[in-house]
């Protein structure tokens, strides 16, 4: 018996010792790879950004003369009347490596400014949509949120209340093309998305 004992810890000692390199063999190939990237992407030389995915904020669509006296609202509307002259893009699930090589290493202070101003436009948006919801302005509020989806947030709270608010109005097509939207995110968010709307709406 204690033989078998012995036995059975030398086994598992070995088979530890065994996933512990192979571990750090792959830990090893990755950082290896990441900076065999990195190299390139420090060395790629700067490229046009004409062809990058500009988005543009439809103000004159927006429920601008709803509650203009909130605080919050004309923040809200103060913001992004700025953020029109500025550019912007969603470059969510991209890294600054991936960025570099695709655009140049000159190119990735501008590209972080653009980056910069995708996420105060869709977190304001999502803010301004808090304050119509919470005042009964429903369909309001979906006309920003809608927005947001169309620029790729991956706000999820922006989903849920469209969902929840498509639900309302049995309008089961529209909480499968959010899905669809959910789905073809980039974001770490992208799956815990999908799995909430997936279990409250199956």
């Amino acid at each position: 018996m204690n033989l078998f004992i012995l036995a059975s810890s030398i086994i598992v000692v070995f088979l530890i010792a065994s996933s512990t390199r192979r571990q750090k063999k792959l830990q090893a190939k990755e950082e290896e790879n990441f900076w065999a990237r990195e190299r390139r992407a420090n060395s790629t030389r700067r490229k046009s950004l004409d062809g990058l995915p500009y988005i543009a904020i439809p103000l004159e669509t927006f429920p601008t003369h709803i509650l203009q006296q909130d605080s919050v609202v004309s923040e809200c509307i103060e913001i992004l009347e700025n953020l029109t002259s500025q550019k912007i893009v969603n470059l969510t699930g991209y890294s600054n490596t991936d960025l570099k090589l695709e655009y140049g290493t000159a190119n990735i202070n501008l590209l972080s400014e653009y980056d910069q101003n995708y996420t105060l436009l869709v977190r304001t948006l999502q803010k301004w949509a808090d304050v119509l919801l919470g005042t009964g302005y429903m369909e309001e509020a979906c006309v920003l949120m809608e927005f947001a989806v169309f620029t790729g947030t991956d706000i999820s709270r922006t989903y849920y209340e469209l969902a929840a608010y498509y639900a309302s109005q049995n309008q089961e097509d529209k909480i499968r093309q959010l899905k669809d939207s959910v789905s073809a995110l980039r974001s770490s968010n992208r799956d815990l998305i999908l799995t909430h709307l997936n279990k409250q709406y199956p």
